[in-house]
């Protein structure tokens, strides 16, 4: 049967032993890393810091706010997750995960120097440098924010290319809440930060309830050209991601 899809011939990787053509005319980049460091932001999510062995590799390696990585743990498997570093930070790349299978399993007993391979990066791109001179509201539902903070990162790097800035992140129960310790850092860069939670628990004194009831009152508050020249990023389970996409697209 024929096929729309066109074949190449795979090329031979180069001196360095990380570059392959794919059949579809693409191009990856295979890395031999390390894990360098490890930070628990929750009962079932880890921060990854890592980094490329190879210091020129390392040098060379870059990405954009958006892209997604293939993390492999040599015999037990691979798979992708999301970065959640900012572009230009630095020679390592930092990987949010959470324990759900074999693989994660596996990486949440791992420590500092256990070796890993890396292959990327891919995906599409948050397009950031269209954004600029717009507002921009970035919108998060749990582990949603994994991702989304590396548009934040370059928000944060290019703070002057945007105007009003707002982030929304939600999530079941405060416990579940990721990234806490930067939450006072975006405020300060004058980036407006709301945090809502499902259930809450005795402690927790912010707002009760869903995402979208946030995007209702910011709604009533602001007007027409407001939402006009915003633009938006969303991040979350697939049914939040609907709700509030629904609303945006209404607005």
């Amino acid at each position: 049967m024929d096929s729309p899809l066109k074949f190449l011939e795979i090329a031979s990787p180069d001196k360095h032993g990380h570059f392959r053509r794919h059949d579809l005319g693409m191009f990856e980049y295979s890395y031999k890393a390390e894990i360098a460091g490890v930070h628990q932001m929750t009962e079932t999510e880890k921060l990854y810091r890592l980094r490329i062995l190879d210091p020129a590799e390392r040098r060379g390696f870059s990405f954009k706010a958006g892209q997604f990585l293939m993390l492999e743990v040599p015999g037990i498997g691979e798979a992708p997750f999301g970065i959640s570093s900012p572009p230009g930070s630095g020679g390592d790349v930092e990987l949010c995960i959470r324990k759900a299978g074999n693989l994660t399993n596996f990486l949440a007993r791992a420590g500092r120097g256990m070796r890993v391979g890396i292959r990327g990066p891919f995906g599409t791109s948050f397009p950031m440098e269209e954004m600029h001179g717009q507002h921009i509201l970035l919108i998060a539902g749990g582990l949603g924010l994994a991702p989304l903070r590396a548009p934040i990162g370059y928000v944060q790097q290019n703070r002057g290319l945007f105007k009003n800035v707002d982030i929304i992140y939600g999530a079941k129960h405060p416990s579940q809440l990721l990234f806490t310790y930067q939450y006072d850092l975006w405020r300060k860069e004058d980036m407006s930060l709301t945090i809502i939670v499902e259930r809450p628990d005795e402690a927790w004194k912010g707002p009760v309830g869903m995402i979208t009831r946030v995007l209702e009152q910011m709604a009533d508050e602001r007007d027409r050209s407001f939402v006009k020249h915003t633009n938006a990023i969303v991040c979350g389970p697939p049914v939040m991601f609907k709700s509030v996409c629904d609303m945006l697209t209404a607005a």
